[in-house]
């Protein structure tokens, strides 16, 4: 994959098409080939689509310090990655931690990210009272898998122990067929094991993910470790406080939201009152959101025929404002 230089680090990027620009950013713990049956759709549509692997993931760099993996650091790439490729600005689109990088493109940087489409996690601003892993602790959640991830060196053994296997559970575990049949993934890591443990074995890979697909994910994480993302995590309490300065800001560029109708994040406490609040709440410019039955939450690669024709409207309606 091509890359480019931005924000002080290597990124890795898919850059196809012509036409406006979208910037699509993958999630945890995925690759910029979770958007494989997004671009095709796309470029055919009249977009110069670009796909980067997230800071710390595949092609791009990783950097030691876990701190340099903030919300600011996240968005700084996104804004590196359209000054390095002379781009004045896109629509951004994120899936699982790319959608809190969308959000927050579009909070920060109107100027450049003039939309904004979040899938699976909706927009959810700073609360008053600290970080989502920093409440679960004070509630004694220890064993919350984001908890889990904290401690360096943990979560990288249990994940890293076994890629294809690790990868395997985590994509189908989280996906719509598991949800429905009652064995989806926990968002508690049992005692005594670790969350590739605690989640179910596969005996059949569902249809929308290829031997070709999950090899691609364990081969790559083989190489990488899992340590980059999972930094991502390790600083939901330093983003808390490193927001503070837009504590109470809307998000006023058009916006939308996509998601499985049973993914397991919109059953997560409070993403209920987020996704209500969106429309015209904390986004004064909410074009409406799309739930996909029978989809989990690797939405667009589960769904990729509902999940373009959501985003092509969506963007269809930006071409008609402008």
């Amino acid at each position: 994959m091509p890359s480019v230089k931005a924000n002080g680090i290597t990124i890795a990027c898919r850059d196809e098409g012509q036409g406006p620009a979208l910037l699509l950013c993958h999630g945890w713990p995925e690759l910029g080939h979770s958007w494989r049956h997004q671009v095709p759709a796309l470029v055919a549509a009249g977009y110069r689509v670009i796909v980067p692997d997230m800071r710390g993931f595949g092609g791009t760099d990783a950097p030691d310090a876990v701190e340099d993996y903030t919300i600011l650091h996240l968005v700084g790439d996104m804004v590196g990655l359209l000054d390095a490729l002379k781009i004045d600005h896109c629509t951004i689109i994120g899936h699982d931690w790319g959608a809190p990088v969308a959000w927050h493109a579009a909070l920060m940087r109107p100027d450049r990210f003039r939309a904004v489409a979040g899938l699976a996690v909706p927009w959810s601003p700073r609360g008053p009272h600290g970080s989502l892993v920093g409440m679960a602790r004070a509630q004694g959640l220890h064993r919350f898998y984001m908890v889990y991830f904290q401690e360096p060196g943990v979560a990288e053994a249990d994940l890293g122990a076994a890629p294809y296997e690790t990868h395997r559970r985590l994509l189908v575990g989280a996906s719509g067929a598991t949800a429905a049949s009652g064995k989806g993934w926990p968002l508690m890591v049992a005692e005594g094991k670790g969350l590739v443990e605690t989640c179910s074995p596969v005996d059949v890979l569902p249809d929308w993910l290829s031997e070709d697909d999950l090899q691609t994910y364990a081969s790559t994480y083989a190489r990488t470790g899992y340590r980059g993302g999972l930094n991502w995590y390790r600083n939901l309490d330093r983003n808390w406080a490193l927001t503070a300065p837009w504590h109470g800001a809307k998000i006023n560029v058009p916006a939308c939201f996509i998601a499985g109708e049973l993914d397991g994040v919109l059953r997560m406490p409070g993403m209920d009152k987020a996704l209500r609040a969106m429309e015209g709440v904390t986004c004064t410019d909410f074009r409406g959101t799309t739930l996909v039955p029978g989809a989990g939450h690797w939405v667009q690669q589960e769904a990729p025929g509902a999940v373009n024709a959501a985003l092509l409207g969506f963007l269809e309606g930006l071409r008609s404002a402008d």
